[in-house]
């Protein structure tokens, strides 16, 4: 990635669906415990890959449902497409090898005379992959009959059964692996191999991540049975590869801390007094910062004047908050008006988090940080590009800063009705 100057300190490279997202998990508790781990610690120099069995029209659907980060690189569609950034921007030479002994024309008439597939949905079939349902007990006979079918037609693919249920036909070169190990080629051949690589997943077609050797692997708690199976017969000795006893995002956080990859404690696993130690980062005051507003707000925090009291002390007398409205008033006026809306959002749904929060340096001991800050209230969410003026109180240490400016823009038309409700 051109935004890291060298090689990642970590990379993680997670599934999504009951891996990273917890479908049962109805607060989404998890996965908002890793976003704060991961924008407090290591957003600032490590990369953020999904990889998904999901289709971008799925993928795009699932990151309005959900607080999902925004990564810095997607694997979709079972690992036949590479894209970069929030643009999603693809990756042409993944495409080009793909294209090797490749045609979908020939998949589609092949598969065609096979009763027991049903073909999934239109948003699901895509330029290197085929995708249907198949019963459980018709899967292992189907897929030996359509591998020998497909080579005698001269192609060469590979068919990846996951879920119980879904049967995908990809190229040969193709998959969640093979996208792993071209993304690590590629780092290496620019000198910025990743430090360490975690990869996560709870189904099959998660398998081909944990085969790389210099990757380490968790398998969730709530892996699934063929994932398990190829754990058992592949991999059970191999001690880079632990099955967490945490569900998907809290199994991701407990891997981090056992093969020692970095802090492994997210702040929202710390009272806010913990967390109010001298900060190691700018994701880390930030994330502490918003915290401590959706836990006043939720009446999760002792209603003390002594909390505003240290928040108002990090602040510059002559800081301005700069609402997305276009309303300015001094950060320090916002902080006073806290004191009424402590635990206004108590028996609510209500969280806050911030994404892809980013420092650049402005200044001796000044950094302008950017980030997305989001708030869900009940069933409405809104977004807003968020810029803050961070400057350190020590020009000669990165512990402790102070803020100096506070700007914020709607994002994409997201504005709250009600704008009184949104305060930071």
């Amino acid at each position: 990635m051109d935004r890291l100057k060298k090689s990642a300190r970590l990379m993680i490279v997670s599934d999504l669906d009951h891996t990273m997202v917890d479908h049962h998990d109805t607060e989404s508790l998890s996965l908002l415990r890793f976003n704060a781990l991961w924008e407090a610690n290591y957003r600032h120099d490590s990369l953020l890959v999904f990889s998904t069995g999901r289709s971008p029209t799925l993928y795009k659907q699932l990151r309005k449902e959900k607080p999902m980060l925004t990564p810095d690189i997607t694997i979709m569609s079972v690992g036949t497409e590479i894209t970069y950034g929030n643009s999603m921007v693809p990756d042409d030479g993944w495409i080009e090898y793909l294209n090797q002994k490749w045609d979908r024309n020939i998949v589609r008439e092949e598969t065609s005379k096979f009763s027991e597939l049903t073909l999934q949905s239109e948003t699901e079939q895509r330029q290197h992959k085929v995708s249907f349902y198949v019963q459980k007990d018709k899967a292992l006979e189907v897929m030996k009959d359509l591998s020998e079918q497909l080579e005698k037609r001269g192609l060469d693919v590979k068919i990846i059964y996951s879920g119980g249920m879904d049967l995908d036909i990809l190229p040969q070169g193709a998959g969640k692996g093979q996208a792993l190990a071209y993304l690590l080629k590629k780092f290496k051949a620019e000198g910025k191999l990743p430090v360490n690589t975690l990869a996560c997943g709870d189904s099959g077609n998660d398998a081909e991540l944990f085969s790389i050797p210099e990757v380490y692997g968790v398998m969730v708690s709530n892996a699934q049975e063929e994932l398990l199976q190829w754990y058992a017969e592949n991999a059970k000795h191999n001690t880079k590869i632990i099955h967490a006893t945490e569900r998907c995002a809290a199994g991701i956080i407990q891997a981090i801390g056992h093969f020692n990859l970095g802090p492994s404690t997210s702040l929202r696993d710390m009272d806010f007094l913990e967390s109010n130690l001298e900060n190691l980062s700018q994701g880390h005051e930030i994330v502490k910062f918003y915290l401590f507003y959706e836990r006043w707000r939720r009446g999760e925090v002792e209603n003390s004047e002594l909390y505003l009291a240290n928040l108002k002390a990090v602040c510059y007398p002559t800081c301005v908050f700069v609402h997305p409205s276009g309303f300015e008033q001094s950060l320090r006026d916002c902080i006073d008006a806290l004191r009424k809306c402590c635990g206004d959002k108590r028996g609510n749904i209500f969280r806050v988090w911030v994404d892809q929060v980013l420092p650049a340096q402005i200044g001796p001991g000044t950094c302008l940080v950017k980030f997305t800050k989001w708030e869900l209230s009940g069933e409405e969410r809104h977004g807003s590009i968020t810029t803050v003026v961070l400057s350190s109180k020590d020009a000669n240490s990165s512990k402790g800063f102070t803020w100096a400016h506070v700007h914020q823009t709607w994002l994409d038309g997201s504005g709250a009705k009600d704008h009184t409700t949104w305060l930071f």
